[in-house]
């Protein structure tokens, strides 16, 4: 019988187990078989960080459509409802700057000013322009964009809720702490105030942001 290759053993206990006739007692899934081949077809590539990856990025995307569908229900898309949603979180008088929504939301000016406008035709926000109308100093929530961010929100919530029940609230606990450690790794650090370049503060974005859901 040909020698194990060494790098099943370095980076891929988790197979060792199925190996050793135990494989029953280990529930396995789509990334375990991603795995399995590369170990496989690479048997010397560390393969550690796959289990968590790809799995964020597997969940990440089963939310995201679960989020999209409730939305689309609701008759709204996900980029309006963000942006209506940061404003009523952020508390009265439901106002802020472009450049804080885009760093909140974590995408560019461009983008919050696309939202701003669609939101803005819809009546969900109005804005606050300079003199000459060029650039947008404030955005702030409608009396419909607050009814409907009052509406929509216990809707997903409710939704984000029963996609999470199959696990228990200590599970739960610690996933969250899991992931709130996994992301402060992740995320570069603030810059003290003041100290951001003009260019940032004109765009409204920071070095290091990347799209995400207020």
């Amino acid at each position: 019988m040909p020698a194990r290759p060494r790098g099943l053993d370095r980076g891929n206990q988790i197979f060792r187990a199925k190996d050793l006739g135990y494989a029953d007692r280990m529930r396995t899934d789509a990334v375990d078989e991603i795995a399995q081949q590369w170990a496989r077809e690479k048997p010397d590539l560390a393969l550690d960080s796959i289990g968590v990856i790809a799995r964020i990025l597997r969940i990440a995307k089963l939310i995201a459509d679960e989020r999209r569908a409730v939305l689309s229900q609701l008759n709204i898309d996900s980029a309006t409802f963000d942006l209506i949603a940061t404003l009523r979180r952020s508390g009265r008088p439901y106002r802020m700057s472009p450049t804080e929504i885009a760093r909140d939301c974590l995408v560019s000016g461009g983008a919050i000013s696309q939202r701003v406008t669609r939101a803005e035709a819809d009546g969900l926000v109005r804005t606050t322009r300079t003199d000459s109308g060029k650039r947008t100093l404030w955005v702030e929530l409608t009396d419909r964009g607050h009814r409907i961010v009052e509406r929509d929100i216990e809707v997903l919530l409710g939704r984000e809720r029963q996609l999470i029940a199959h696990l228990a609230g200590d599970d739960r606990d610690r996933l969250a702490e899991l992931l709130r450690t996994l992301l402060a790794g992740l995320t570069p650090a603030e810059p003290e105030t003041g100290t951001e370049t003009q260019s940032e503060t004109a765009s409204g974005t920071r070095a290091g942001a990347a799209p995400a859901q207020a």
